[in-house]
């Protein structure tokens, strides 16, 4: 079994113990943008968020299935320790985004849209631009690199060729044990921390909404959360604490001590502690994705194949950020050898490894950045020297 499989079906698993009452509320994008925006290329338009107004562009591109809100907790650290503007895009069949053809999923389309989004916004003063993307978007960041003339920069998080197209016989069994619909917003935040989509109860709180709908109003969920700010009348749906002495919650199997593993922590034998009943007036299942990725599988292995090397043709300084070691392919392998890019591995990390680690993925990207001289510290950020 290839390591992205391994992380995505079995590095999100937890262990279930006891703890506090955790809060599954949605939190708002305001929290870690300045401003979104809406970008008309043709008849589709493009939702982005964005912060900042110095420094080379940042533009960050989601992972299949998620959209730019993934990016919400990088930016808030990314934009503490250096000089740059952050673009996160909803790509297309993503987030608020809406196309002329949702489901058209091509990489060159992908990346076309990427480079002419960037061009609309800043028109004919185009700032050096570093590109970043995730899983999907690592691909789309690849190939937006040979489009984008200012492009200066690249960062890859968690995707190689190799691993990547092992695991594309798996992925419509992986998608198949998903849920297909939520009854409220905070119970689809609640499954994306408990079964380890993220490790990060913060990230999935924005992330979460933003991929997912209303089923019967077709409202993204952020879309929702923004009525709701605006109106006058109370939520329409709330949590319902309860005291159980049976009811466990959970924790990642990874943080149990490692000196004992056979032994049960102290806040594992806690009794008497809170779960959360999900109570919503309207009829059941409300919500469901914003992209049926099992539609989209004719371009999967478009979005991958060839992708190591066309990683390693770039002439631009490079970064691979992944989750486990092993998930290098042989291509890679050598190019790192080479030193044809940087590498660097977070340890305990699911497959969205900005969500899991924010703060440490940014303080990478920023080192990279001001070691590159593509970028100016701020004062109190000290980049430190690469792992590996």
């Amino acid at each position: 079994m290839s390591s992205l499989r391994k992380n995505l079906l079995s590095k999100g698993s937890k262990r279930f113990t006891s703890g506090a009452i955790k809060d599954f509320s949605p939190t708002k994008w305001e929290k870690y943008f300045d401003s979104k925006r809406d970008v008309k290329i043709g008849e589709s338009i493009f939702n982005v968020y964005l912060k900042g107004n110095s420094g080379p562009v940042v533009a960050m591109l989601h992972g299949g299935g998620y959209s730019a809100l993934t990016w919400a907790l990088f930016t808030e650290e990314i934009t503490r320790k250096v000089e740059c503007q952050v673009l996160a895009i909803d790509l297309r069949g993503h987030g608020l985004t809406n196309t002329e053809d949702d489901m058209n999923l091509s990489l060159e389309i992908l990346a076309s849209d990427v480079d002419e989004i960037i061009k609309t916004i800043f028109t004919e003063n185009i700032p050096p631009v570093v590109l970043i993307g995730h899983s999907m978007g690592g691909a789309i960041a690849v190939e937006s690199a040979y489009l984008i003339q200012t492009a200066v920069a690249l960062c890859v998080i968690d995707v190689v060729e190799g691993s990547a197209m092992e695991s594309l016989s798996a992925m419509q069994s992986i998608l198949r044990g998903r849920p297909n619909s939520f009854k409220t917003i905070d119970q689809a935040i609640q499954w994306s921390f408990r079964s380890g989509q993220t490790h990060n109860l913060e990230a999935a709180r924005i992330s979460m909404p933003g991929q997912i709908k209303n089923s019967k109003t077709g409202l993204l969920a952020t879309q929702e959360i923004d009525l709701e700010e605006s109106s006058t009348e109370p939520r329409q749906y709330k949590l319902v604490h309860q005291r159980s002495a049976d009811c466990i919650a959970e924790v990642d199997e990874d943080s149990r001590s490692e000196d004992s593993p056979g032994e049960s922590s102290s806040q594992e034998v806690e009794k008497d502690v809170s779960t959360t009943e999900f109570v919503k007036p309207s009829d059941a299942n409300s919500y469901t994705w914003r992209i049926d990725l099992s539609k989209t599988e004719s371009f999967w292995s478009g979005w991958f194949k060839g992708l190591s090397q066309k990683f390693l043709n770039i002439a631009m300084p490079k970064v691979l950020l992944l989750a486990n070691i092993y998930g290098l392919d042989t291509t890679l392998t050598i190019g790192q050898m080479q030193g044809k890019f940087q590498l660097q591995v977070l340890a305990k990390s699911g497959h969205a490894i900005h969500e899991d680690q924010p703060g440490n993925v940014a303080d990478i990207v920023a080192g990279f950045l001001v070691k590159q001289k593509l970028a100016v510290a701020k004062e109190g950020f000290v980049p430190s020297l690469p792992a590996c």
